[in-house]
C-alpha cells in the first residue's frame, strides 16, 4: 500500500491509507502529542476508542481533535495540543 505524507509540528511524517491520527503517530513512535493543562502532563493515546479525549490533537487547524478516530488525509497538518480540552 502506498504511504501518503501528513506533517506533524512542521516535519514530515508517513502514514498508510486506512490508518487513523493516533495509528500513524504511534507508529512514528510518537507518544504523546499534547499536555494537560493544569500540570503540563504528555497526553496521547490512552483509550483508543474515541472514549477518554487524551488524545486530542489540532488538525488541518482545527483543535480538539480525537487523534484515535480521525482517520488520516493525504497533506493533513498536525500540530500538538496545549492542555485544551474538549
Amino acid at each position: 500500500m502506498p504511504e501518503i505524507e501528513l506533517t506533524f509540528d512542521g516535519a514530515p511524517l508517513p502514514a498508510r491509507p486506512g490508518q487513523t491520527v493516533g495509528a500513524a503517530l504511534t507508529a512514528a513512535g510518537v507518544a504523546s502529542w499534547r499536555t494537560t493543562a493544569k500540570k503540563g502532563r504528555p497526553r496521547g493515546l490512552f483509550c483508543g476508542i474515541g472514549v477518554c479525549f487524551d488524545c486530542l490533537i489540532t488538525a488541518d487547524g482545527v483543535p480538539n481533535q480525537r487523534a484515535c478516530i480521525t482517520p488520516v488525509r493525504d497533506g493533513m497538518v498536525l500540530e500538538t495540543g496545549s492542555g485544551e480540552s474538549a
